[in-house]
């Protein structure tokens, strides 16, 4: 332990945590590129090869380039996401509202859910 003093530790462990948080932002950019259907074949080839062969480049380039819709697209994702899950949990309950409220109801008596949970959900249930 003496060969290797504790600021060298942190910074090991620094690199370290550097280097994963650049991998997921490489996934993140590579995931993003090829889930945007506006681009066409041929852009999603010029950015995977710029970003396989040139990351740094390629990734703060895609990043400048086309970051403002990255996160856009994501968001609109997100809301799809939802508004399908709700369309599916809406279509599962034969009589909706009467069972949800039931389901909800035995949450709060197990203690899987508190009353300030309880009471938004419910007020949600109600509202739909």
């Amino acid at each position: 332990m003496d060969d290797y003093p504790l600021l060298n530790i942190f910074l090991t462990m620094m690199w370290f945590f550097l280097w994963v948080v650049w991998l997921m932002l490489v996934f993140r950019v590579i995931v993003d590129l090829f889930r945007d259907d506006t681009v066409n074949g041929w852009a999603k080839a010029g950015w995977s090869i710029l970003v396989i062969v040139l990351p740094l480049v390629g990734v703060l380039l895609y990043l400048i380039v086309r970051g403002k819709g990255m996160g856009r697209r994501e968001a609109a994702a997100a809301i799809e996401r939802e508004a399908r899950y709700y369309e599916a949990a809406g279509r599962r309950t034969a009589t909706g509202q009467a069972d949800e409220l039931a389901r909800l109801a035995d949450l709060k008596n197990h203690g899987d859910l508190t009353p300030e949970e309880y009471e938004r959900a419910k007020t949600k249930v109600l509202a739909a």
